[in-house]
Protein backbone atom coordinates (compact mmCIF):
# COMPACT_ATOMS: atom_id res chain seq x y z
CA UNK A 1 0.00 0.00 0.00
CA UNK A 2 1.19 3.51 -0.82
CA UNK A 3 0.86 6.83 0.95
CA UNK A 4 -0.33 9.80 -1.08
CA UNK A 5 3.24 11.08 -1.28
CA UNK A 6 4.53 7.75 -2.55
CA UNK A 7 1.75 7.51 -5.12
CA UNK A 8 2.50 11.01 -6.34
CA UNK A 9 6.18 10.18 -6.67
CA UNK A 10 5.65 6.95 -8.60
CA UNK A 11 3.01 8.36 -10.95
CA UNK A 12 4.80 11.67 -11.56
CA UNK A 13 2.31 14.17 -10.18
CA UNK A 14 2.08 16.27 -7.02
CA UNK A 15 0.05 15.41 -3.92
CA UNK A 16 -1.99 18.55 -4.64
CA UNK A 17 -2.91 17.13 -8.03
CA UNK A 18 -4.11 13.89 -6.45
CA UNK A 19 -6.27 15.86 -4.01
CA UNK A 20 -7.74 17.79 -6.93
CA UNK A 21 -8.59 14.51 -8.65
CA UNK A 22 -10.30 13.37 -5.46
CA UNK A 23 -12.30 16.62 -5.31
CA UNK A 24 -13.31 16.30 -8.99
CA UNK A 25 -14.49 12.73 -8.47
CA UNK A 26 -11.86 11.30 -10.81
CA UNK A 27 -10.17 9.09 -8.25
CA UNK A 28 -11.99 7.53 -5.26
CA UNK A 29 -10.54 8.66 -1.97
CA UNK A 30 -9.43 5.59 0.05
CA UNK A 31 -10.22 5.28 3.76
CA UNK A 32 -7.59 6.17 6.36
CA UNK A 33 -5.68 3.49 8.22
CA UNK A 34 -5.20 3.25 11.97
CA UNK A 35 -2.44 5.84 11.79
CA UNK A 36 -4.72 8.34 10.04
CA UNK A 37 -3.05 8.01 6.61
CA UNK A 38 -4.79 7.23 3.34
CA UNK A 39 -3.33 4.19 1.66
CA UNK A 40 -3.50 3.56 -2.08
CA UNK A 41 -3.42 0.12 -3.72
CA UNK A 42 -2.18 -0.93 -7.18
CA UNK A 43 -5.57 -0.28 -8.78
CA UNK A 44 -5.47 3.33 -7.59
CA UNK A 45 -1.98 3.71 -9.07
CA UNK A 46 -3.19 2.35 -12.42
CA UNK A 47 -6.16 4.74 -12.40
CA UNK A 48 -3.84 7.65 -11.59
CA UNK A 49 -1.61 6.78 -14.54
CA UNK A 50 -4.65 6.70 -16.87
CA UNK A 51 -5.94 10.03 -15.55
CA UNK A 52 -2.51 11.65 -15.86
CA UNK A 53 -2.12 10.37 -19.44
CA UNK A 54 -5.49 11.78 -20.50
CA UNK A 55 -4.83 15.09 -18.75
CA UNK A 56 -1.44 15.43 -20.44
CA UNK A 57 -3.15 14.77 -23.80
CA UNK A 58 -5.25 17.87 -23.18
CA UNK A 59 -8.49 16.17 -22.17
CA UNK A 60 -10.43 18.40 -19.74
CA UNK A 61 -10.89 16.97 -16.26
CA UNK A 62 -14.68 17.02 -16.60
CA UNK A 63 -14.38 14.92 -19.77
CA UNK A 64 -12.03 12.48 -18.03
CA UNK A 65 -14.72 11.86 -15.44
CA UNK A 66 -17.14 11.01 -18.24
CA UNK A 67 -14.63 8.64 -19.81
CA UNK A 68 -14.23 6.72 -16.57
CA UNK A 69 -17.97 6.07 -16.46
CA UNK A 70 -17.94 4.03 -19.71
CA UNK A 71 -17.75 4.25 -23.50
CA UNK A 72 -14.02 4.84 -23.41
CA UNK A 73 -13.20 3.85 -27.01
CA UNK A 74 -15.93 5.97 -28.63
CA UNK A 75 -15.14 8.91 -26.38
CA UNK A 76 -11.43 8.71 -27.18
CA UNK A 77 -12.18 8.65 -30.92
CA UNK A 78 -14.32 11.78 -30.46
CA UNK A 79 -11.51 13.44 -28.55
CA UNK A 80 -9.12 12.51 -31.36
CA UNK A 81 -11.47 14.08 -33.92
CA UNK A 82 -11.72 17.22 -31.79
CA UNK A 83 -7.96 17.44 -31.50
CA UNK A 84 -7.58 17.01 -35.25
CA UNK A 85 -10.00 19.91 -35.81
CA UNK A 86 -8.07 22.05 -33.34
CA UNK A 87 -4.82 21.25 -35.13
CA UNK A 88 -6.33 22.32 -38.46
CA UNK A 89 -7.54 25.54 -36.86
CA UNK A 90 -4.13 26.23 -35.32
CA UNK A 91 -2.43 25.62 -38.67
CA UNK A 92 -4.83 28.04 -40.36
CA UNK A 93 -4.16 30.62 -37.66
CA UNK A 94 -0.42 30.12 -38.09
CA UNK A 95 -0.72 30.66 -41.85
CA UNK A 96 -2.74 33.86 -41.31
CA UNK A 97 -0.05 35.11 -38.91
CA UNK A 98 2.61 34.39 -41.54
CA UNK A 99 0.58 36.28 -44.15
CA UNK A 100 0.16 39.18 -41.74
CA UNK A 101 3.92 39.26 -41.09
CA UNK A 102 4.52 39.29 -44.85
CA UNK A 103 1.91 41.99 -45.45
CA UNK A 104 -0.25 39.58 -47.47
CA UNK A 105 -3.25 39.33 -45.15
CA UNK A 106 -6.29 41.45 -45.96
CA UNK A 107 -9.89 41.53 -44.80
CA UNK A 108 -10.89 42.71 -48.27
CA UNK A 109 -12.16 40.44 -51.08
CA UNK A 110 -9.57 39.28 -53.60
CA UNK A 111 -10.96 41.44 -56.42
CA UNK A 112 -10.68 44.56 -54.26
CA UNK A 113 -7.10 43.68 -53.30
CA UNK A 114 -6.28 43.17 -56.98
CA UNK A 115 -7.88 46.51 -57.89
CA UNK A 116 -5.95 48.37 -55.20
CA UNK A 117 -2.72 46.79 -56.37
CA UNK A 118 -3.39 48.14 -59.87
CA UNK A 119 -3.75 51.78 -58.76
CA UNK A 120 -0.02 52.64 -58.68
CA UNK A 121 0.22 51.54 -62.30
CA UNK A 122 -2.51 54.04 -63.17
CA UNK A 123 -0.49 56.85 -61.59
CA UNK A 124 -1.98 57.03 -58.12
CA UNK A 125 0.22 57.83 -55.13
CA UNK A 126 1.00 55.35 -52.36
CA UNK A 127 -0.87 57.70 -50.03
CA UNK A 128 -4.01 57.41 -52.17
CA UNK A 129 -3.79 53.62 -52.33
CA UNK A 130 -3.41 53.37 -48.54
CA UNK A 131 -6.39 55.69 -48.06
CA UNK A 132 -8.53 53.68 -50.47
CA UNK A 133 -7.56 50.45 -48.71
CA UNK A 134 -8.67 51.80 -45.33
CA UNK A 135 -11.92 53.25 -46.70
CA UNK A 136 -12.88 50.03 -48.48
CA UNK A 137 -12.18 48.13 -45.25
CA UNK A 138 -14.68 50.40 -43.52
CA UNK A 139 -17.28 50.02 -46.26
CA UNK A 140 -17.09 46.23 -46.49
CA UNK A 141 -17.23 45.90 -42.71
CA UNK A 142 -20.25 48.19 -42.26
CA UNK A 143 -22.25 47.72 -45.50
CA UNK A 144 -21.43 44.24 -46.82
CA UNK A 145 -24.80 44.00 -48.57
CA UNK A 146 -24.01 46.85 -50.99
CA UNK A 147 -20.22 47.08 -50.86
CA UNK A 148 -19.61 44.75 -53.81
CA UNK A 149 -22.01 46.63 -56.09
CA UNK A 150 -20.52 49.99 -55.18
CA UNK A 151 -17.01 48.64 -55.62
CA UNK A 152 -17.78 47.35 -59.11
CA UNK A 153 -19.28 50.69 -60.08
CA UNK A 154 -16.34 52.72 -58.82
CA UNK A 155 -13.64 50.42 -60.19
CA UNK A 156 -15.33 50.46 -63.61
CA UNK A 157 -15.35 54.27 -63.44
CA UNK A 158 -11.57 54.36 -63.86
CA UNK A 159 -11.99 52.81 -67.32
CA UNK A 160 -13.31 56.23 -68.44
CA UNK A 161 -10.20 58.29 -69.31
CA UNK A 162 -11.91 61.59 -68.42
CA UNK A 163 -13.03 60.37 -65.00
CA UNK A 164 -9.68 58.70 -64.36
CA UNK A 165 -7.96 62.02 -65.07
CA UNK A 166 -10.27 63.77 -62.58
CA UNK A 167 -9.53 61.26 -59.84
CA UNK A 168 -5.80 61.48 -60.51
CA UNK A 169 -6.05 65.26 -60.30
CA UNK A 170 -7.91 64.92 -56.99
CA UNK A 171 -5.09 62.72 -55.70
CA UNK A 172 -2.50 65.24 -56.88
CA UNK A 173 -4.34 68.13 -55.19
CA UNK A 174 -3.49 66.70 -51.75
CA UNK A 175 -0.49 68.98 -51.21
CA UNK A 176 -1.87 72.13 -52.82
CA UNK A 177 -2.57 75.27 -50.86
CA UNK A 178 -6.32 75.22 -50.09
CA UNK A 179 -6.71 78.60 -51.81
CA UNK A 180 -4.77 77.68 -54.92
CA UNK A 181 -6.93 78.55 -57.98
CA UNK A 182 -6.44 74.98 -59.16
CA UNK A 183 -8.53 73.74 -56.24
CA UNK A 184 -11.51 75.86 -57.20
CA UNK A 185 -11.16 74.91 -60.86
CA UNK A 186 -11.08 71.22 -59.95
CA UNK A 187 -14.21 71.66 -57.84
CA UNK A 188 -16.02 73.13 -60.84
CA UNK A 189 -15.02 70.18 -63.04
CA UNK A 190 -16.08 67.68 -60.37
CA UNK A 191 -19.52 69.27 -60.05
CA UNK A 192 -19.92 69.32 -63.84
CA UNK A 193 -18.87 65.68 -64.11
CA UNK A 194 -21.30 64.72 -61.34
CA UNK A 195 -24.20 66.40 -63.12
CA UNK A 196 -23.17 64.86 -66.42
CA UNK A 197 -23.19 61.42 -64.81
CA UNK A 198 -26.55 61.76 -63.08
CA UNK A 199 -28.43 64.24 -65.23
CA UNK A 200 -30.71 66.98 -63.94
CA UNK A 201 -31.72 65.18 -60.76
CA UNK A 202 -29.04 63.83 -58.48
CA UNK A 203 -30.13 60.65 -56.66
CA UNK A 204 -30.28 60.91 -52.86
CA UNK A 205 -28.20 58.74 -50.57
CA UNK A 206 -29.15 56.91 -47.39
CA UNK A 207 -29.53 59.44 -44.57
CA UNK A 208 -29.85 56.72 -41.96
CA UNK A 209 -26.17 55.77 -42.24
CA UNK A 210 -23.37 57.68 -40.54
CA UNK A 211 -20.71 56.03 -42.69
CA UNK A 212 -20.75 58.47 -45.68
CA UNK A 213 -19.97 61.41 -43.39
CA UNK A 214 -17.37 59.34 -41.57
CA UNK A 215 -15.68 58.42 -44.86
CA UNK A 216 -15.71 62.02 -46.08
CA UNK A 217 -14.31 63.27 -42.76
CA UNK A 218 -11.41 60.81 -43.09
CA UNK A 219 -10.64 62.14 -46.58
CA UNK A 220 -10.94 65.79 -45.51
CA UNK A 221 -8.76 65.27 -42.44
CA UNK A 222 -5.84 64.12 -44.57
CA UNK A 223 -5.56 67.31 -46.63
CA UNK A 224 -6.67 70.95 -46.25
CA UNK A 225 -6.97 71.13 -50.04
CA UNK A 226 -9.30 68.12 -50.10
CA UNK A 227 -11.31 69.65 -47.28
CA UNK A 228 -11.79 72.85 -49.29
CA UNK A 229 -12.73 70.82 -52.38
CA UNK A 230 -15.50 69.20 -50.36
CA UNK A 231 -16.73 72.59 -49.12
CA UNK A 232 -16.66 74.11 -52.60
CA UNK A 233 -18.59 71.26 -54.18
CA UNK A 234 -21.25 71.35 -51.46
CA UNK A 235 -21.52 75.12 -51.86
CA UNK A 236 -22.02 74.90 -55.61
CA UNK A 237 -24.62 72.20 -55.31
CA UNK A 238 -26.43 74.15 -52.61
CA UNK A 239 -26.68 77.09 -55.02
CA UNK A 240 -28.03 74.86 -57.80
CA UNK A 241 -31.66 74.12 -58.56
CA UNK A 242 -33.66 72.28 -55.83
CA UNK A 243 -33.24 69.00 -57.70
CA UNK A 244 -29.47 69.40 -57.49
CA UNK A 245 -29.05 70.50 -53.87
CA UNK A 246 -28.20 67.14 -52.43
CA UNK A 247 -24.62 67.35 -51.03
CA UNK A 248 -22.00 65.02 -52.43
CA UNK A 249 -20.89 62.59 -49.75
CA UNK A 250 -17.47 60.98 -49.68
CA UNK A 251 -16.60 61.72 -53.28
CA UNK A 252 -13.58 60.01 -54.77
CA UNK A 253 -13.64 57.23 -52.22
CA UNK A 254 -15.72 54.08 -51.62
CA UNK A 255 -19.49 54.32 -51.46
CA UNK A 256 -20.69 53.52 -47.96
CA UNK A 257 -24.45 53.88 -48.18
CA UNK A 258 -26.89 51.03 -47.85
CA UNK A 259 -28.97 52.46 -50.67
CA UNK A 260 -28.46 51.30 -54.25
CA UNK A 261 -27.58 54.78 -55.54
CA UNK A 262 -25.36 57.66 -54.46
CA UNK A 263 -25.43 61.39 -55.11
CA UNK A 264 -21.82 61.81 -56.13
CA UNK A 265 -19.82 61.27 -59.25
CA UNK A 266 -18.23 58.13 -57.94
CA UNK A 267 -21.25 56.32 -56.50
CA UNK A 268 -23.44 53.58 -57.88
CA UNK A 269 -26.24 54.39 -60.32
CA UNK A 270 -27.53 50.82 -60.23
CA UNK A 271 -31.25 50.82 -59.38
CA UNK A 272 -31.48 47.07 -59.16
Amino acid sequence: MLTIGQLAGYVGVTTKTIRVYHAKGLLPEPPRDASGYRRYNAAAAVEMIKIRTLAEAGVPLARIRELRSGGLSDALRQIDDDLAARIRGLRATRERLRQLADGRLSALPADVVEFLSSLPGLGFSDRWVALQNDLWLLVFATHPETAHRNFRDQSAMLADPALLALVLEYDGAHDLDPHDPCVEALAERLVAATRARYGAELPSYERGSAIPALVQSAVNASSPAWRRLDALIRERLANASPAQREPIPARLEPAAESTSRRSDLFGSDDDA
